[in-house]
């Protein structure tokens, strides 16, 4: 009895086994691999009777290569996320989901800067730029031809209190804005100073 149970088991597991094909599959002409797309390229013909069974066993053959392919080739890693496997770039074009959008439009503006030859200022540069509504354009916030150098250029120079005061005292009334914006900075340079020198001494 149980030798007859051991013949039904093996007889079973070999049918079994019959329905599993090799991993090793052989064409007359190798296949072609693009592995960035997961592609595997079979140019022998296919016979002009086909049958569902051989299309299945057709594209079985491709899947079986391309995975022979791909881990034979491809580096494996493995980390917190799992094992990964990484492709090469795609070598095979791949055509468009949607087709190209159209060309913008260029606005007035960017037809009559490419005309005068004037080219877009960066985001630091826009920065430094302040409009000058008198002058209708930008220009430097401070240095040469400075917007904090208005007024010291003007043949006619409106005189207020601060100024009657430098004249009484004997100081040009035309140079006062430039000794107030140099007065200004050296304020600044020494409240910076006594920053840096506050922060020194919270540190040490």
């Amino acid at each position: 009895m149980a030798a007859e149970a051991m013949e039904v088991v093996l007889d079973t597991a070999g049918s079994e086994a019959k329905e599993f094909k090799p991993v090793t599959v052989s064409k007359p002409t190798p296949y072609t691999f693009d592995l960035g797309n997961l592609l595997a390229l079979d140019s022998n013909p296919l016979p002009s009777d086909l049958t569902e069974s051989l299309i299945s066993s057709t594209a079985r053959d491709g899947a079986q290569s391309l995975i022979n392919q791909l881990l034979t080739t491809c580096p494996i890693t493995s980390n917190s996320s799992g094992v990964l496997m990484h492709l090469p770039p795609p070598t095979t074009p791949l055509p468009r989901e949607k087709p190209l959008p159209p060309e913008k439009q260029k606005t007035k503006w960017e037809l009559f800067a490419a005309k005068k030859g004037i080219k877009p200022k960066t985001k630091e540069e826009r920065k430094k730029m302040v409009f000058d509504e008198e002058k209708g354009d930008w220009v430097p916030k401070w240095g040469y031809k400075g917007k904090n150098k208005d007024g010291e250029g003007d043949w006619l120079v409106e005189v207020d209190e601060k100024k009657e005061k430098a004249e009484r005292d004997g100081r040009n009334v035309r140079g006062e804005g430039r000794r107030e914006r140099v007065e200004k900075l050296r304020r600044n340079e020494r409240k910076m100073r006594a920053n840096e020198a506050r922060a020194r001494t919270k540190t040490g």
